[in-house]
Order: structure tokens, then sequence, then C-alpha cells
């Protein structure tokens, strides 16, 4: 028989709390590898159900018209597909000119740099006094003294191979028209379904009309949210846009307008976005007046903009419409971009609208909305 009072068979007991903890956690990583694993479905359904809120309210407004949801849905996506396509193709011109004015832009600037670096590089000054140093060091030791030489490497670079560019790009083209084919339809029959899963996720919750109440508020307050989120986006973009546009041709930029619609578009992408369209006018600017003077000031009036819109006004109205703070909405967009890379970005901050609006009404996640909340 065992002694109790032995020490060496006293037994530690895992509290439960601690078990619960770690099945969380591995529960939290099995879903975060499930949506990398499969990122290529849920990213084409999330932007569906995006787009589908976007334009449920217009749908439901003509469909008190009268006209079938079928039909008001289809148009609808027509008309936006129609526009975006005319839109592209009005700044198809410039956008070519512009893009193909990059290289030379590239290169002038790298030449300026060139043209106003020292004759004597501080660099190469501290390098060869180390190496001189270095040799003395060794000659005192009794070492021989380092011949200076090096061995040179040559490394040959593949050959271009046109037939493997033109099969990536395909490709990747393919993907994109399939992703764009997808989203399309599951927006469409989205729409056209109308409220019939709301209905549905009604009726699975339980049997009980505590339970029914508490998935419509949630449902309720997910549209609602939503809904204002891409109000707020739309309308920043399009602010953007018009003042970028603006303020490029107070400048004297070229293709100011093309600046301004690439502005309103990329502005639906946080943080990257203002940056891209900063340092792509800076360096267009540079090529055009030949001054470092007026490419800062181009790319100041863009990052002035894109301060007040994407650090100041964005953020306060996104934080009162989604209720939530600054800090989690930052490290969430920052965890869906890393995850998702920019279809993270896009999709982050709706995706934790979803997440604190079921937190709020489940008890055993209510910690998780109130680190959440504002």
């Amino acid at each position: 028989m065992h002694d109790p009072q032995d020490p060496s068979h006293v037994l530690l007991h895992v509290p439960q709390s601690v078990r619960s903890t770690m099945l969380v956690v591995l529960t939290v990583l099995a879903v975060l590898a499930a949506l990398k694993w499969a990122s290529a479905f849920f990213i084409p359904v999330m932007v569906g159900l995006m787009f589908s809120y976007a334009l449920s309210p217009v749908v439901d407004w003509l469909q008190k018209m009268h006209i079938p949801r079928a039909i008001s849905a289809a148009v609808l996506i027509l008309g936006i597909l129609g526009g975006t396509g005319a839109s592209m193709y009005a700044f198809s011109d410039d956008a070519n000119e512009l893009v193909q004015s990059l290289p030379d832009a590239a290169r002038k600037l790298r030449d300026s740099l060139r043209s106003r670096s020292t004759k004597t590089d501080t660099i190469v000054t501290v390098q060869k006094a180390a190496a001189q140093l270095e040799q003395a060091a060794a000659e005192a030791g009794g070492a021989p003294a380092s011949t200076g030489g090096a061995t040179r490497v040559v490394i040959e670079k593949p050959r271009f191979d046109i037939r493997e560019h033109l099969w990536s790009g395909t490709l990747g083209l393919a993907s994109l028209i399939g992703q764009v084919v997808v989203v399309t339809f599951l927006t469409y029959f989205l729409l056209m379904s109308g409220d019939m899963f709301r209905r549905k996720l009604v009726k699975i919750t339980g049997p009980t009309l505590a339970n029914k109440k508490i998935t419509v508020q949630a449902l309720d307050e997910i549209t609602q949210q939503m809904q204002r989120y891409l109000l707020v986006q739309v309308l920043a973009s399009v602010v953007v846009g018009v003042a970028t546009g603006l303020a490029f041709w107070a400048l004297g930029l070229q293709h100011a307008a093309v600046w301004g619609f690439a502005a309103a578009v990329l502005n639906l992408i946080p943080y990257i976005g203002s940056f891209v369209v900063t340092g792509g006018a800076a360096l267009v600017a540079f090529l055009q007046f030949g001054s470092v003077n007026m490419a800062l000031a181009v790319a100041g009036a863009s990052l002035f903009i894109n301060t007040i819109e994407g650090y100041l006004i964005v953020p306060w109205v996104t934080s009162k419409a989604s209720k939530m703070n600054a800090v989690a909405v930052f490290v969430g967009v920052l965890a869906w971009g890393w995850l998702w890379g920019v279809w993270g970005l896009l999709l982050g901050i709706p995706i934790m609208m979803v997440i604190k609006a079921v937190c709020d009404r489940v008890d055993d996640l209510k910690p998780v909305g109130e680190l959440l909340g504002t």
C-alpha cells in the first residue's frame, strides 16, 4: 500500500478552467488553419455577403415597387458591372500612359539621387577604415595580412521564357475572372433569396422564444452595422477620390482624374492603398516636373488628404457605427490581412463586426465582446 503522506505519490490535478482554456486555444488555432487553408472558398463567400448587404436595400425598395427580386437583382448587378467596365475603359488610355511612364520616372529618380551623392561616400569610407584596422590587427598578431582580394562570383540569370510568363499570366487572369463570376452569382442568389436564410437561422436557433429573439436582434445589428460601414466606406472613397483629383489638378499633375479614380478605389484597402497612391503619384510628379520639391508637394497633398480621412474622420465614424474600439479594429485588420492578404484587409472590419455582435449575445463569449467594444 502507498503511504498518502509520501510526497513522491502526490499527483497534481490540472484545474478545469485551464483545460477549458487550452481547448479554446486549440479550437481557435484549428479554425485559423481552416480559414487559411480554405481561403479560396471563404473569400468569395464573404465578398458575396458584403455585396448582398450593400445592395439589399435597393432590391428591397424595388420589390416594394412591385418589381420581382430576381429581375431587380439581375438589373442592378448588370448595371454595376457595366458601369465598372465603362469606367475602366474610359480611363484605360490615360492609365496605360501613366503605367508606361513609371519606369522612366524610377530611372530618372535614381539618376538624380546618384548625381546628388558626394564623391566620398561615408559608408565606403567607414568600410575602408575597418579593413585597414583589421589588417593592422592581423599584422600585430603575427597572422598573415589579408590580400584584400575577393573571389568574384557571377550568377547567371535564367533565360527569359515568354511561354512561362504568358502561361502564369493567363492562369492569374483566369483565376480572377473565375472569382468575379463566383462572387457575381453568389451575390445574385443572395439578393434573390431575400430574408429566406434569415428566417431559417431564426428557426434553427431553438424552440424557445428567447433564443429566437436574441437571434433576430443579432441579425438586425449585423445588418445595420454592415450597411452603415459600407456606406461610410463608399462615401469616404468618393470624397478622397474627388479631393485627390482636385489637389493634383491644382498642382498641375497630369492625369489627375486617373489618380483620383485610383485613390477612390485603393482607399477601400486600409492603410496600404493610400501609401500606394502617394508613392506612385510622387514618382510620376518627379518625372513630369523634374523637381524633388514638386514630388514632395504631390506626396504631401496625398498624405494630408488620406491622413485626415483615414486617421481622423473614418475611424471615428466607423467606431460609432461598429461600436468597436480603434485598437481592436487595427489589430483585427492586421490579423485578417496576415491571414488572407489584401482580401483580409478589405474584409477584416466587417468580420469583426459579426464576431462582436455574436459575442455580445452569448454568455460565455461576452468577455470577447467587451474586449472588442468601445
